[in-house]
């Protein structure tokens, strides 16, 4: 996409819903944060390298539609051992770019820092999302996020919150 094909309206929409799904995440509000997949919905963080086979290779994450709603029953039951109490999590969300188009999906990518604060400390994790939106009746919805982390070829702390 050159700059002149730029569509701002676009972005700035784009730019809005990855800024909600980021507060949703950091304020623990779980349901509205779920409500924005659709139902054929990829959350995946890859393990070792960025451009892994998940169906070959370990991921961090690699969850379906129905595996998202059990992580979210699991964080809201209060059991989930890692997050009790429940890290304190902000995220800045940067250098949102429209890579494209696959059928209707949008195709994004932005940088992200998330800064978790634990008993252990302040733990920063950085790295790369790329989205494939799509638009439904109430605005646009997250088909795919693929969380590419700067350090995933490295031992990591425990990751039990939502990236």
């Amino acid at each position: 996409m050159t700059t002149s094909e730029l569509d701002v309206d676009l972005l700035r929409e784009v730019e809005q819903f990855l800024y909600r799904e980021a507060r949703l995440a950091d304020e623990g509000e779980y349901e509205a944060w779920e409500s924005l997949w659709t139902d054929d919905a990829v959350y995946w963080v890859p393990y070792g390298a960025d451009d892994i086979d998940p169906e070959l290779q370990i991921s961090i994450i690699y969850d379906n539609r129905a595996r998202i709603t059990t992580r979210i029953k699991q964080l809201k039951t209060g059991k989930r051992h890692a997050q009790e109490p429940r890290s304190r999590l902000r995220r800045i969300v940067a250098n949102v770019e429209l890579l494209g188009s696959e059928g209707d999906d949008i195709i994004a990518g932005a940088n992200f820092v998330v800064f978790e604060s634990r008993e252990r400390g302040v733990t920063p994790w950085a790295g790369r999302s790329e989205y494939r939106l799509r638009r439904s009746g109430d605005g646009l919805r997250l088909a795919a996020k693929k969380v590419m982390l700067a350090n995933n070829d490295r031992p990591l702390p425990t990751l039990a919150f939502i990236l």
